[in-house]
């Protein structure tokens, strides 16, 4: 129940940065969701790889580069995702930063949709 609770949260979120932003479109709560899903998938998935393979030029940005890694995962699901929409680079990065901002209002991100604290075993405590 916690999880669909945090997926619901981010749809939210999503729509709401999505109305703040012109250039960004998202068509109805079902495609909301989608992009929250997808979202939630790459950044727990593709962006470690991604932040891997980028080391160095994170060093050398001093971390900037993170936010162009975020801005390639939204321009990535605005191409996967039917009915969103990004008009841009710089509307993806502006996206993700403000997604990111009310997300963390909210008390959730992407990549605590599902927690692995939700799934474990109680265990005995001797």
């Amino acid at each position: 129940m916690k999880t669909i609770i945090r997926l619901l949260i981010y749809t939210g979120a999503v729509f709401l940065t999505a109305w703040l932003l012109p250039g960004v479109h998202v068509e109805n709560f079902v495609t909301a969701v989608m992009v929250a899903i997808a979202l939630a998938i790459l950044n727990t998935f593709i962006r470690p790889i991604l932040i891997f393979l980028t080391i160095p030029v994170t060093i050398f940005t001093l971390g900037l580069f993170l936010l162009v890694i975020n801005a390639l995962i939204i321009v990535l699901i605005s191409w996967i995702v039917p009915g969103f929409t990004v008009d841009g680079f710089w509307w993806a990065l502006l996206f993700s930063v403000i997604l990111s901002i009310i997300a963390s209002l909210f008390g959730t991100s992407s990549t605590t949709i599902v927690r692995r604290e939700d799934y474990e075993k109680p265990q005995d405590h001797i």
